[in-house]
């Protein structure tokens, strides 16, 4: 990626998002060492941050289509809370999932970790089999 970034002069996401970096090839080493860090973490972290505004326009427009009253409120790094109703569970649980861990086509597997809780201090992982029960 360090080669990349100082014979392109820039890095990019997967989806091709750009970032220049003209300091990669400064003579100031302080400045070319805050350009390789960034050189080399954008592309994860850039990557991180498309995946996560694909699943959420995703989401969003599955939940306009459903006519559903949970709403997606925040976007916390690769999280996203939801103001869910319960009775809404059954369905906005495998509409996130599946927004979420299908963003993408990737080759590693993407896997979302859903919880539920009253409110963020207290989430709690979900136990999918038992609300599917209901």
């Amino acid at each position: 990626m360090l080669r990349f970034a100082r014979d392109k002069g820039y890095v990019s996401t997967v989806l091709g998002r750009r970032l220049y970096l003209p300091e990669i090839v400064a003579k100031h080493r302080a400045l070319r060492a805050a350009a390789e860090r960034v050189a080399v973490n954008m592309p994860i972290q850039g990557t991180a941050a498309d995946i996560i505004k694909l699943a959420m326009a995703k989401v969003d427009r599955a939940l306009r289509e459903r006519g559903l009253h949970s709403r997606m409120v925040l976007q916390v790094h690769d999280e996203l809370v939801f103001d869910a109703r319960r009775d809404e569970l059954p369905t906005l649980v495998p509409l996130v999932r599946e927004a979420m861990e299908g963003a993408l086509a990737l080759k590693v597997r993407v896997v979302a970790d859903l919880k539920v809780g009253p409110n963020w201090a207290d989430m709690q992982p979900l136990d999918t089999s038992a609300m599917m029960a209901r």
